[in-house]
C-alpha cells in the first residue's frame, strides 16, 4: 500500500491547508440535504473537476481568484521546437511536484461513494490521477493522464516517472537551479511559470527512445480532441446513472459540459457543487455553492445505498 505523507502540496514550499473540520454552513446544509432527497435510492455519475484537487494543494483553472491562464495549444506544441523546449522544461518543474499531491477527503468521499455502489461511474477532467491514488476503479480520464507520456510517432507510451529520469540525465542541476531561481506558478496540468528564459533556452529535451519521435505527455491539450472512445465510456456512466453530480468544474470546455446538457436532455437530475458559476448552471436542477471537499464528505455519510 502506498504510504501516506504530511501533504505538501504541489508547489513543495507549504503545507496543504486542511479541509475545515466544521460542517457545512446552515444555509449550505439546507441545500445539501434537499440534494440527498434528490439522490435518495438512485444511482448517479459524477463529473470533476480541477476545483475538486484545490484541496491538495493543485492550483485551479478558473475559479475564484485563479490567476488567468493561457495553456499551450496541441497546435503550437507539435508546431514548434522552441515552443516544445520550453513545454518540457517547464513541465519537468511542474513534474517534481505535482507527484507529491495526495488526494484529499474530498477524493476519498467519491470514493466510498463507488464502495457503496452510488456510482455508475467517475468522469474526470483533471490529469492528476488523485482519484485512483485514492482508490476509486470505474474512472475515465476525460483529458488524460499526467503520469504517462506518449509518442507522437509510434504511439509508445512511457511512464512520467522514466521520463522524468531520462530529462534529469540530459539537464543535471537543472531542477535545483530552476528552484533557486523561483518558480512563479504552477498550473494543474503541471506547467510551470519560470521567469529565467535563459534557463528555459537551455534545456534539453527527449525524444521517444524507440524511434526517435517527438514525445507529449499523455493529456489533451487544447485544440486536441477527446479520444472517440472515451467520450463513449463517459457517456455510458451518465446514460447508466438516473443523476449526475458535478463537483469542481466550471464546465468551460466543451468536453465536460456535454455531459451536463445530455443528462438534461434526457429529463436527469443534474446537481452542480462548485464555487462559482459555471456554464452549465441554467441546466442545473440543484446548484450549491460551497466547497466540494466538504460537500462531498458530507454526501459520502448521509446517502444510503440504493
Amino acid at each position: 500500500m502506498r504510504q501516506r505523507r504530511p501533504g505538501i502540496g504541489m508547489t513543495g514550499f507549504a503545507i496543504v491547508p486542511s479541509v475545515p473540520a466544521a460542517g457545512p454552513a446552515p444555509d449550505q446544509l439546507e441545500i445539501l440535504k434537499a440534494i440527498a432527497g434528490l439522490l435518495a435510492g438512485t444511482r448517479f455519475a459524477m463529473l470533476t473537476g480541477a476545483g475538486l484537487s484545490t484541496d491538495s494543494g493543485i492550483p485551479d483553472y478558473r475559479g475564484p481568484g485563479s490567476p488567468p491562464r493561457e495553456p499551450m495549444t496541441y497546435q503550437e506544441f507539435v508546431g514548434d521546437h522552441h515552443n516544445r523546449q520550453r513545454y518540457w522544461a517547464r513541465n519537468h518543474i511542474g513534474w517534481s511536484h505535482l507527484k507529491r499531491a495526495d488526494p484529499n477527503p474530498g477524493h476519498l468521499a467519491v470514493t466510498a461513494l463507488e464502495q457503496r455502489g452510488l456510482l455508475t461511474g467517475l468522469i474526470t477532467q483533471n490529469v492528476d490521477r488523485l482519484h485512483e491514488d485514492a482508490g476509486t476503479v470505474n474512472v475515465v480520464d476525460l483529458h488524460g493522464r499526467f503520469d504517462q507520456v506518449v509518442c507522437l510517432s509510434c504511439s509508445r507510451r512511457y511512464s512520467r516517472k522514466l521520463v522524468a529520469g531520462v530529462l534529469e540525465e540530459l539537464n543535471p542541476g537543472f531542477l535545483e537551479e530552476a528552484l533557486a531561481a523561483g518558480v512563479v506558478e504552477i498550473a494543474p496540468d503541471a506547467d510551470a511559470e519560470v521567469d529565467d528564459l535563459r534557463l528555459i533556452e537551455s534545456f534539453v529535451i527527449a525524444n521517444c527512445p524507440a524511434c526517435g519521435g517527438l514525445l507529449k505527455p499523455d493529456f489533451v491539450y487544447f485544440g486536441e480532441n477527446v479520444p472517440k472512445e472515451i467520450v463513449e465510456q463517459a457517456y455510458a456512466m451518465v446514460d447508466e446513472g438516473e443523476a449526475l453530480v458535478v463537483a469542481g468544474s466550471s464546465l468551460t470546455v466543451m468536453s465536460g459540459l456535454r455531459f451536463v446538457r445530455h443528462a438534461a436532455k434526457q429529463g436527469k437530475p443534474v446537481i452542480i457543487i462548485n464555487r462559482g458559476e459555471t456554464r452549465g448552471d441554467n441546466l442545473a436542477t440543484i446548484k450549491l455553492e460551497a466547497g466540494v471537499s466538504q460537500s462531498l464528505t458530507w454526501l459520502a455519510a448521509n446517502l444510503s445505498p440504493p
